[in-house]
């Protein structure tokens, strides 16, 4: 009886997969380029259902018919360099999946290339970091439909489950999945910012301790902000460090790191003509924590607000921080969203919007409890133009709209960078003006480059000899 999957890729992701497909019950044969992490799996994971190999054709003949193999291993060229070494072993109608990290454009192009050799190409996304991998993450799978429903009973089986739903559903064609994941961790960019500024906010403007907005955190993830995100930065706020007994967070260098995908991210809004401004402008905030040595010489030099012997109201101000928060997640969801609308019409894709949120319920980093909102608004109405315009939360931006307001106002008076809250306020009232200031930009193109531009008030195109 051969194994019913391989997992080809043993770091600390793909050995949890592993680990995980044999958990629930899979057969599951092993293979790593290096012999190292294949004997480290071998002593820290012995069981009689995953089998160990060194010899890659020995992996390839040890699997069912059609051969299934799921690649873990670095995005980009080694992806390429994996499949090429695969493609001699393999026969008609074997199954690859990439549960990488990789770049959506090259996942598409893998689906058509081995699409002509006759062998089934599926994009993975994978959310959840090695704790998900190995108890349940959320999968984002997208190729061709038959090949997906071959795979589909170990895919949907080692996802996270909500009520006994898998969050893990088929999405669409060629690399569409890794598209959702890509904007999944966009959201997620934007979402860890936004907690950031409450957080600094909180501290340093409000002047609650570290412990106190550790207990506010968690507090709120008692209400409608309920997410991992949320606990997550409860617990960091808890943590002291045992060498010098100061908050964790206190000792941890402020300088962010990234590893592209919020990246590609704003490229990709950019190319679709999306507004994904909050999730670029979390992207952008990183790179500015980056410059940490000019930071520190230009605090010297560059002058800010005087200083300010305003008193802000804890209680008043807890709960204005946890609508402004709520409001700048409501707007970067729906900028993540927009974006999900906007690669569908680009790339002929039929994206389930509501299907989307529910997979992102739980395994996955941005799993919240407004998830379920965010699917029932696009279940209701499939052709929902924004989040904002969902009954919900609409009432929840005009409720909470004017604690935004507040807390982007207030910091640029205290002189705190707020990139993301500011940049949610900024999208908010540009898309709610019916008028904007784009009539002055049409005037000035066709000023300097004869590039035309519509009246309000007649069909047609025109030019002013100015």
């Amino acid at each position: 009886m051969g194994n019913t999957i391989g997992v080809y890729g043993l770091g600390v992701m793909g050995a949890s997969i592993a680990k995980n497909m044999v958990n629930k019950g899979e057969r599951v044969a092993v293979y790593n380029y290096t012999p190292d992490l294949t004997e480290k799996f071998v002593e820290d994971f012995p069981n009689d259902r995953a089998a160990a190999f060194d010899d890659l054709e020995e992996f390839i003949r040890s699997l069912e018919v059609p051969r299934k193999i799921f690649l873990m291993v670095t995005a980009g060229p080694v992806v390429d360099s994996v499949i090429k070494s695969l493609i001699p072993l393999l026969d008609k109608g074997d199954i690859i999946m990439d549960g990488g990290n990789s770049d959506f454009h090259d996942s598409n192009r893998r689906y058509h290339e081995l699409k002509g050799q006759d062998l089934h190409f599926i994009s993975v996304g994978v959310s959840g970091g090695e704790e998900g991998a190995l108890n349940g993450p959320a999968l984002m799978p997208s190729g061709d439909k038959d090949a997906y429903q071959q795979v589909a009973p170990i895919l949907e089986k080692i996802a996270a489950k909500v009520d006994g739903k898998p969050c893990c559903s088929y999405l669409g064609p060629e690399g569409s999945g890794h598209y959702v994941k890509m904007v999944h961790n966009g959201i997620e960019y934007a979402d860890m910012q936004l907690i950031t500024e409450a957080y600094q906010f909180l501290r340093e403007k409000v002047g609650l301790s570290v412990e106190e907005i550790s207990e506010v955190f968690t507090a709120w993830n008692e209400t409608d902000l309920e997410s991992y995100l949320i606990e997550i930065t409860a617990d960091i706020l808890k943590k002291k460090d045992e060498e010098t007994g100061k908050p964790m967070v206190d000792v941890i260098l402020d300088k962010a790191g990234h590893k592209g995908t919020g990246k590609w991210t704003s490229q990709e809004a950019l190319d679709t003509g999306t507004p994904s401004s909050i999730l670029t402008e979390a992207v952008f905030a990183r790179y500015l924590s980056a410059m940490k040595e000019e930071r520190i010489l230009a605090e010297k030099q560059l002058e800010g607000p005087k200083p300010s012997d305003e008193k802000l109201d804890k209680n008043d101000w807890i709960n204005v921080v946890k609508e402004a928060l709520f409001m700048g997640k409501i707007c970067a969801y729906a900028q993540g969203f927009n974006q999900y609308r906007a690669a569908a019409s680009e790339y002929g894709w039929s994206l389930d919007l509501g299907e989307i949120a529910l997979i992102f319920r739980d395994g996955c980093i941005i799993r919240a409890d407004f998830l379920n909102t965010i699917s029932e608004a696009f279940k209701e109405n499939p052709k929902l133009t924004n989040l904002l315009l969902a009954p919900y939360f609409l009432e929840k931006s005009n409720q909470y709209q004017s604690s935004l307001r507040k807390v982007v106002m207030k910091g640029m008076e205290f002189g705190l960078a707020l990139p993301c809250l500011s940049s949610s306020l900024t999208y908010y009232d540009g898309y709610r003006s019916a008028q904007s200031g784009a009539n002055m930009i049409q005037a000035q193109r066709d000023y300097f480059g004869a590039h035309t531009y519509e009246r309000n008030d007649k069909e047609g195109t025109f030019h002013t000899e100015w």
